[in-house]
């Protein structure tokens, strides 16, 4: 299990586990983002900000958020 904010772009993961404020967490989830989903990583910048795709839907999100997202092969 690594952090997504390790995961390299044009590989797809499955989360295994979300750690983060329960609010943010709660947010992650209802657009799809759960235990189990598949999660694509499209872009990584230096600053630790990512791109990301799941559920058909790409979204940037910040390095915090990435640190908290724990990823599976």
């Amino acid at each position: 299990m690594i952090a997504l904010v390790q995961g390299e772009p044009g590989k797809r993961y499955r989360v295994m586990d979300i750690r983060l404020d329960t609010a943010v967490k709660r947010r992650f989830e209802i657009l799809g983002m759960t235990k189990g989903a598949g999660v694509s990583v499209l872009n990584k910048k230096r600053s630790g900000a990512m791109i990301i795709k799941f559920r058909g839907t790409r979204f940037a999100i910040g390095k915090k958020f990435a640190e908290g997202i724990l990823i599976g092969g």
